[in-house]
């Protein structure tokens, strides 16, 4: 069979690019022709998030999570407007964890977890609003290159012969081929897996990046059940297929791609509670660069990473309490969801101001984009000064989703007496208000006790009027006796 016309351009393309001097790998970035169609090495890529860090110190961070089998850095560009420390309101960046390159020869995913990289970057420096809004508010840690000894080596597995993207410790199996001698048994899916533990615990998106086919699979891989956080992988594939591009396959792992255990994927929902994808971007393996430039040939892939890294905020639940009224047998609120996941175990907890917690309520959920009216016992409740209302509840329905608590503003809160409302007061308040009473309640009691001595006295002058008539009928009565 000979060879394909397209991989024969390429090659000889790239037999061309390969003449390209190389001198200088850590002062600067390759020439566009040669980044927009050939692939990246290790060396060549350490040159390139190098010359980022120099380049743009303000919001270039790079770090190594490891080392591979064979000594190769594994390189995590940490990007964000560093001289914000938080969201101009005060509030948390949002995180956002990227990687590529599990598999040494399937170099296009590896590329597009580059050009996710490359596009806040150089966006940000050229003042372009939406790179430079993302940056102000988000964090974003990209893993560009993870199997480094397999990606020189062109090849699928790590120096062991392992296949990477089976060695996590989610459902590991022996049955996987070349799963390796067992979970995280590689320094690769281990540095991975600690990175995630130590910088990532509060990311809202995970996605890691691979060839073979064309989807951006969610979870599971080890099962053809659907996950816990359905609606929120849903409401994804909608806005996708309506906004970006309606032909790209979004849908669960195992049934649109084929079952696999171990994965990052399935590792990144199911223990660290990420939403997750693998974003298998083409069938195309093995080659060394492309004809068609990168940021033409990605460009639709570029598209969806842009619009989940914009809109992470949403991708989990957001509970507002509107309104808060609490009475003597029962606490009712209002909820809303301004996220698009789903929680399923949320509570209501009351704490005093110094932090011990004195009173929680029983679990309610809130569905996705939605509002609710719950009510609750306030058996045992008792408010205290100074004390705290605070919702309490999973990020997302999976079991592994992180819990947040979130306090609810005084503002919110109504206290209700056995009687009637007082309106938006204070415990403090409400009991100056019964206090302020007993006056009132004294001087109701004293006319009561006067107006009846008043009756008794009253009663007892009709008596007396009426007795001399009395003794006058019993004194007839008795002379006729």
């Amino acid at each position: 069979m000979g060879i394909p016309q397209r991989q024969v351009v390429c090659l000889l393309l790239l037999l061309c690019f390969a003449g390209a001097p190389m001198t200088g790998l850590a002062s600067a970035q390759q020439p566009d022709i040669v980044q927009e169609h050939w692939y990246h090495s290790y060396l060549t890529l350490t040159a390139d998030v190098q010359s980022w860090e120099d380049d743009y110190p303000d919001i270039v961070n790079v770090v190594s999570a490891g080392t591979t089998l064979h000594g190769r850095q594994q390189w995590v560009v940490q990007i964000s407007d560093w001289s914000m420390d938080s969201k101009a309101d005060g509030t948390a960046k949002e995180m956002v964890y990227i990687d590529g390159g599990h598999h040494g020869n399937e170099h296009l995913g590896t590329e597009l977890a580059f050009l996710t990289a490359e596009f806040y970057i150089e966006g940000w420096a050229a003042g372009d609003d939406e790179a430079v809004a993302v940056l102000q508010n988000t964090e974003l840690h990209i893993m560009i290159l993870l199997n480094a000894d397999g990606n020189d080596l062109d090849s699928r597995w790590n120096m062991n012969q392992v296949d990477l993207n089976r060695n996590y410790d989610h459902h590991w199996t022996e049955e996987e081929t070349a799963s390796g001698d067992g979970p995280f048994s590689e320094p690769e899916t281990r540095n991975n897996a600690d990175y995630m533990a130590a910088n990532m615990v509060d990311a809202d998106l995970y996605v890691t990046m691979h060839t073979g086919t064309w989807i951006l699979a969610y979870p599971w891989g080890f099962t053809g059940d659907m996950p816990s956080d359905y609606e929120l992988y849903e409401h994804i594939r909608d806005t996708i297929h309506e906004t970006i591009d309606a032909d790209l396959p979004v849908r669960n792992a195992n049934a649109g791609i084929y079952p696999t255990h171990g994965t990052s994927r399935d590792y990144g929902y199911g223990i660290m509670g990420y939403p997750t994808f693998t974003f298998e971007t083409d069938d195309e393996q093995f080659l060394l660069g492309t004809t068609q430039a990168l940021s033409d040939r990605l460009s639709v892939e570029l598209d969806v990473m842009k619009y989940l890294v914009e809109n992470v905020w949403y991708w989990r639940a957001r509970l507002n309490v509107t309104s808060l009224e609490v009475g003597t047998n029962s606490v009712n609120l209002d909820v809303a969801n301004l996220g698009h996941a789903s929680t399923a175990n949320a509570s209501l907890h009351y704490s005093d101001a110094e932090g011990n917690h004195l009173w929680h309520s029983s679990n309610f959920s809130v569905n996705a984009s939605n509002s609710t009216m719950v009510e609750l016992s306030s058996e045992n409740l008792s408010l205290v000064e100074g004390g705290l209302f605070e919702l309490h509840y999973q990020k997302r329905v999976i079991d592994s989703a992180q819990w947040v608590s979130e306090a609810i503003p005084e503002t919110n809160l109504t206290y209700v007496t056995a009687s009637d409302s007082v309106g938006a007061l204070s415990p403090t308040t409400v009991l100056v208000l019964q206090l302020s009473t007993v006056p009132l309640i004294g001087a109701i009691l004293t006319w009561i006790v006067r107006k009846a001595r008043r009756l008794d006295r009253d009663q007892e002058d009709e008596v007396e009027g009426r007795w001399p008539t009395f003794a006058w009928t019993l004194g007839a009565a008795g002379s006729f006796g």
